[in-house]
């Protein structure tokens, strides 16, 4: 797959992201994929579950913008460094735990990985700064 390609699809499901259109941002998935996340404890292997993840980040954050502040292309692949803003307006579903909205903006960084084949994701490997996101929240404490 070409560079361009890559880069295409990977500003596609960046687009799909920042409308809150989970139809769209699931679409770029492949038929069998795996996604990986450092916050929750099982990949998440089915639409079901990544819609799920989808959409508690956008209730928690109703607002929420993700904007590309570094990306490496590869021959099948593309690592992002990433940056996003949001509002905590929304309850949060962390750890299997549902957090009362807390009121308070964020600037969150990040990276993923998106392995395509045949022009869909079939490995995604998102990387929140969590806790950088919960000390901005109020939820644990700065040393």
């Amino acid at each position: 797959m070409s560079t361009d390609e890559l880069k295409r699809i990977d500003d596609q499901a960046m687009t799909a992201l920042n409308n809150h259109d989970a139809d769209a941002f699931l679409g770029m998935f492949a038929d069998v994929f795996v996604w990986h996340d450092w916050t929750v404890p099982e990949p998440i292997r089915d639409l079901e579950g990544a819609r799920q993840y989808f959409n508690a980040w956008m209730t928690a954050f109703p607002d929420f913008q993700e904007k590309q502040t570094d990306r490496i292309v590869g021959e099948d692949a593309v690592a992002v460094e990433v940056e996003f803003t949001g509002t905590n307006t929304g309850p949060m579903v962390m750890g299997g735990n549902e957090i009362p909205a807390t009121n308070r903006a964020v600037t969150g960084r990040g990276t993923y990985i998106a392995r395509i084949r045949d022009g869909k994701i079939v490995e995604y490997r998102t990387h929140p700064d969590v806790a950088g996101m919960m000390m901005q929240l109020g939820l644990m404490a700065q040393e």
